[in-house]
């Protein structure tokens, strides 16, 4: 599954660099699959969406660091854990039940994002 950050955020910014699949933005950042992967123009992702990799995309939340479920694979391929919840000083990178995903899979998206 992917991860999520939750309201106890403190938008103190340690997660964003350690995200590979650069899938973690600050508070009302637009975003785009294009950034910290090998996607570009139009593609259909893993779930079967179509997206123009370049093109920007509305923030997922206005008040805190948030990642795009889409590109976070947990950092499978890359750590044996989410970097993202190994830096964390308040534990807000938790697992996000909504999107559940096999390792299989994970690694499969890496792979997709990463055009491995």
């Amino acid at each position: 599954m992917a991860i999520i950050i939750t309201d106890e955020c403190i938008n103190c910014g340690a997660c964003e660099p350690e995200c590979p699949n650069n899938a973690i933005y600050e508070c009302a950042e637009e975003w785009n699959f294009e950034e910290g992967t090998e996607l570009k123009g139009d593609v259909i992702l893993p779930n079967g969406k179509k997206v123009n990799a370049s093109k920007n995309q509305e923030p997922i939340d206005d008040d805190v660091y948030y990642i795009v479920p889409d590109k976070c694979t947990e950092c499978k391929g890359f750590h044996d854990e989410p970097q993202c919840a190994a830096v964390c000083p308040v534990d807000c990178c938790v697992p996000n039940l909504d999107v559940v995903e096999t390792e299989t899979e994970l690694l499969a998206k890496k792979q997709f994002l990463h055009r491995e």
